[in-house]
């Protein structure tokens, strides 16, 4: 039996895994070629490099209108402002996601409803949605996490019942789709980011889908110092900031974009080849996709880690011992949202609604369970690589339980 890598034997792997962001000549060009032509900010149309990558990101996913601004989290913001998101108004979100997701809801004056994950998918579970509505639920922002749609069916019918809008956080789902449906303009708007981890990225930078005339001309003047397509240059119809994505961010982001159906495709077969290899190890259950995703973004791939069926080797030993044996996995999320210190500590101001929340006693169980002992991630550069890449992380997990006891001896 070879022995562990964490107990001085040779590793499963040294090579590395895929290095990201990836990119070449034409990235240059393209960066370039938005620097020459001296339209750095806002350009006519015919010149925008901005126009034209909303026009085709939109395109991809079957949105009518895209809207560009300089991070995911920012997009979140001015959606929630143009659907009227507002003082005292709840809007449920899962537990289980990155902050970034319900800081705009703080930010426009709304409150957080915090609710639980279905832990066979890790996205909000629509049950748990439903139970949580009162009557200052005004909406709904359902994460497609890791890049797996929602379950985009009941979500909608629960919102349509009770009068609510729904508006997607699909930060990590470029191209994922439910039942055929590009995610992001299901509900009323969906948002993306192209911050530095993701699939498609620019380091930087964000886009609004919607497929509503109406609420799109509200997104574009709240990202835009609440200017109005209809009104003068200098003519100001709302209170909002300067949110506009540059003319070189775009540049980038539409050769980086050119990339991404090939390197989407690579890494949905990655992953089903992984899942299938996982699901045959006990103490591995890979998270379930639904018939009705049809494409998944796979920005994280995630499986759930069972110590009992490791002898009850912890997760930080699993993780420790993967690690050594060359396998960068990670336990993702440590802390439900709710439990971060700025909820706690109600650490926003004092006249917020979102005072009156008692942070400390909300309890998601899939949620922790998540957090605390189950979870394991692999990121997007790494399913990229060659089969034969992924036949190694099985090969580190087998080793890893074939040799457990020896760790829990230690």
């Amino acid at each position: 039996m070879p022995e562990l890598a964490l107990l001085g034997g040779t590793p499963v792997r040294t090579k590395p895994f895929p290095a990201w962001p990836i990119w070449d000549e034409k990235d240059v060009e393209a960066i370039t070629r938005a620097l020459k032509n001296g339209k750095w900010g806002i350009a006519p149309p015919e010149q925008s490099e901005v126009a034209r990558f909303e026009k085709e990101y939109a395109a991809y996913h079957g949105a009518k209108h895209g809207i560009c601004v300089h991070s995911g989290t920012t997009a979140i913001r001015i959606a929630l402002q143009a659907l009227g998101a507002g003082y005292g108004d709840e809007i449920i979100a899962p537990a289980y996601t990155f902050i970034g997701t319900v800081t705009p809801i703080i930010d426009v004056g709304a409150v957080p409803v915090f609710v639980d994950i279905d832990p066979r998918t890790y996205t909000i579970d629509p049950a748990a949605v439903e139970a949580a509505i009162t009557p200052r639920t005004v909406g709904i922002v359902p994460v497609h996490f890791g890049g797996c749609p929602c379950d985009m069916d009941a979500l909608l019918a629960i919102a349509k019942k009770h009068n609510l809008w729904i508006m997607e956080d699909a930060a990590q789902a470029w191209g994922a789709q439910w039942n055929g449906t590009g995610v992001g303009h299901i509900g009323a708007a969906g948002i993306f980011s192209f911050q530095s981890s993701k699939n498609v990225n620019a380091g930087e930078g964000g886009i609004v889908l919607t497929d509503d005339d109406d609420l799109s001309e509200l997104i574009r003047s709240f990202s835009n110092c609440g200017r109005s397509s209809q009104g003068v240059w200098y003519g100001h119809y709302r209170i909002a900031g300067n949110y506009r994505m540059s003319q070189i961010l775009a540049a980038l982001l539409s050769v980086q974009f050119s990339r991404y159906p090939e390197q989407h495709r690579r890494r949905e077969s990655n992953a089903r080849y992984l899942a299938r290899k996982l699901a045959e190890i006990p103490g591995f259950t890979v998270l379930e996709r639904k018939p009705p995703v049809t494409a998944h973004a796979q920005h994280l791939f995630i499986w759930r880690y069972d110590r009992d069926a490791f002898g009850g080797l912890s997760r930080a030993k699993f993780i420790e011992a993967m690690h050594k044996e060359g396998i960068p996995i990670s336990p993702g999320y440590s802390i439900p949202l709710y439990k971060q210190p700025v909820f706690l500590e109600k650490s926003f101001d004092p006249k917020h609604a979102a005072q009156r929340v008692d942070f400390g006693s909300i309890q998601c169980a899939a949620t922790e369970k998540a957090c605390a002992e189950e979870a394991l991630w692999l990121t997007q550069p790494i399913l990229l690589g060659e089969t034969s890449d992924m036949d190694d992380i099985v090969a580190a997990a087998l080793k890893v339980r074939d040799n457990a006891h020896l760790l829990l001896e230690r």
